[in-house]
């Protein structure tokens, strides 16, 4: 059962991260990308996020604190939520294809799609993550889960907000109307 306990979240983040990494070579040429200052602040958010989930050094103090008594089911519960953000958030990448982008960009020939999972949320590959860090902080029950869920969703929430501005710019009237119609997170 240990084995399950220390390898079950690694297992499903790496795998993902993975997967993030071989699809990134599939994609449309750029037109317009965001600033690589404002790339770097996010990839600082995302790796403070991740250290606290997984440096042993944050379990000391208040960062370690539980947060209810530990239990399997909590643990499991934890684990499937995980798993189901992470596969919302391969459904979105794979429904996006070559017009995605780990950075806030637009594709020459980019077009808007509604479509799959983006018919249910406008950004379902953040809903995805960010469920998946629920998850996470769920099974590991310790305030610096909380934290760390604080942190990637301010994040994603500002990186939201500025793809918001740059696909209206783009598609106008079309995004406003899809705004309308779709939430933009779960």
């Amino acid at each position: 059962m240990d084995l399950i306990y220390d390898w079950t979240f690694p297992a499903l983040w790496w795998s993902w991260v993975a997967y993030w990494i071989f699809s990134s070579f599939r994609v449309r040429p750029t037109k317009r990308a965001q600033p690589a200052a404002a790339r770097a602040l996010y990839l600082a958010e995302w790796f403070l996020a991740f250290a606290l989930l997984s440096w042993h050094g944050f379990r000391a103090g208040w960062l370690g604190a539980r947060i209810v008594p530990p239990t399997h089911a909590l643990f499991f519960a934890g684990a499937a939520i995980t798993a189901a953000g992470l596969g919302f958030s391969v459904w979105a990448r794979i429904h996006l294809g070559e017009y995605w982008s780990g950075t806030i960009t637009l594709k020459e020939g980019h077009r808007l799609i509604r479509s799959g999972p983006y018919a249910l949320v406008r950004h379902p590959i953040y809903t995805g993550i960010l469920f998946g860090m629920l998850g996470t902080a769920i099974a590991l029950d310790q305030v610096r889960g909380l934290l760390a869920f604080a942190v990637l969703f301010a994040s994603l929430w500002r990186k939201l907000r500025t793809e918001e501005k740059w696909m209206t710019g783009e598609f106008g009237e079309e995004y406003r109307q899809y705004q309308r119609e779709v939430r933009a997170l779960l």
